[in-house]
């Protein structure tokens, strides 16, 4: 074989090797973007109808203030002058003394709306997804007060730490597309 030709064939061997070194990533990359907008995108959210308010998801976000917060079904509320999500069991006097109030960082606010009607709602920087103002409203009230994991706030973390320690397995994956479960009567601003 003649030194041009062995030339040759080394030159056409780095030509082929040099175009599949390029091919490959490029290849893997369009592959992987393909199959991510074809792949549906999940997040973790809490079935309102299972959540038993046990604590959980306050103390085990990853988060400092967990990404869970109150949310409020304006339409299944009696809007009660003793709102029992608001005001301790047993108060013997109605007012909004914080020695009265069932939530321990003051997140629900109360106004009068007309006697013998309140409005509630909820201020989620406040909220540090204790339940306490579900579990109370659940037991004593119509269950208007229910918790969920605000999208804006989730970092969505591969295994939720709340989901794990779940006792009800409350906490899913949902699809983005959908991000909340909510409960009948919810509208994201009071109506």
């Amino acid at each position: 074989m003649s030194d041009s030709n062995t030339y040759q064939n080394r030159r056409d061997f780095v030509k082929k090797v040099g175009k599949w070194t390029l091919a490959i990533p490029i290849g893997y990359l369009t592959g992987s973007m393909l199959m991510k907008s074809s792949a549906q995108e999940f997040v973790w959210q809490i079935d309102p109808h299972k959540c038993t308010q046990c604590g959980q998801c306050e103390t085990n976000c990853v988060l400092t203030v967990s990404a869970v917060k109150c949310m409020h079904a304006y339409q299944m509320c009696g809007y009660c002058d003793l709102c029992s999500g608001y005001l301790r069991q047993g108060v013997k006097e109605l007012n909004t003394g914080a020695e009265l109030q069932l939530c321990p960082t003051s997140a629900i606010k109360r106004s009068f709306v007309e006697n013998p009607y309140f409005a509630y709602t909820i201020d989620e920087e406040l909220c540090n997804a204790c339940g306490k103002c579900v579990k109370g409203c659940a037991d004593f009230g119509n269950g208007s007060l229910f918790l969920q994991i605000k999208q804006d706030l989730c970092v969505n973390c591969n295994q939720c730490s709340i989901a794990q320690s779940c006792p009800a397995d409350a906490i899913q994956r949902v699809p983005a597309s959908t991000p909340y479960l909510l409960k009948d009567g919810y509208k994201t601003e009071q109506s």
